[in-house]
């Protein structure tokens, strides 16, 4: 019990930083918000269940990773933390940007022919997999619930609590998003979402980058 309340404020932390992530629309969220709107709410469930395995692939390969290299080198935590820090301290500038922008958000269904649920599916997750920022996204993820020395249990408890929050806030977004009223809704809150994303990341970049453990 005394070893789960030990790792259960990193762990916490890296779902609040997940749950915070997956708020902000980014290509995975926008593609599900158009096929939702544009093919249907099965067509965009589906497409939102593919990007929940993408992210559970990510998690699953950065735990793994990490794990790997800090048996092998222990120090090295001390030097992804940093890197993990200051990625997150670099998505709070981009949320206080997004923040003061007029630009609204805008969502729009991959392009291509009408395909099958389990082609949609496919498509949300190589939509994930593919995404140039998603392995440092994960690193610093992971990085806030990982401690020196921590049991694999730690991992895998980082890996199915956001691949749970992943599959629950995307097919949400599915479901929500099949009628543009949603859209203009979410449009209105854009810039008070975007200033506590950008606080938050902010907070988290300055924790692990001081953090000595």
């Amino acid at each position: 019990m005394e070893q789960v309340s030990t790792y259960l404020p990193g762990i916490l932390l890296a779902y609040s930083a997940f749950l915070l992530g997956i708020i902000s629309p980014g290509p995975n969220i926008l593609a599900v918000m158009g096929t939702s709107l544009s093919s249907g709410r099965k067509e965009g469930v589906a497409l939102a269940s593919g990007v929940a395995f993408g992210s559970l692939t990510w998690a699953t390969l950065t735990v793994l990773g990490l794990s790997a290299v800090l048996a092998t080198y222990a120090s090295a935590l001390t030097a992804i933390k940093i890197a993990g820090g200051f990625y997150l301290l670099w998505l709070a500038y981009k949320s206080f940007k997004a923040a003061r922008a007029d630009n609204s958000i805008a969502a729009v269904e991959p392009q291509g022919e009408r395909i099958s649920r389990s082609g949609y599916a496919l498509r949300g997750y190589v939509i994930q997999m593919t995404n140039p920022k998603a392995a440092l996204a994960w690193i610093a993820i992971v990085s806030l619930g990982m401690q020196q020395e921590a049991p694999l249990w730690v991992g895998a408890v980082i890996v199915a609590g956001t691949f749970a929050l992943s599959l629950l806030i995307h097919v949400l977004y599915a479901f929500l998003f099949s009628s543009p009223a949603a859209i203009r809704t979410y449009a209105k809150a854009r810039r008070t979402i975007q200033t506590v994303l950008g606080c938050f990341f902010a907070f988290a970049g300055a924790k692990l980058i001081f953090s000595r453990t």
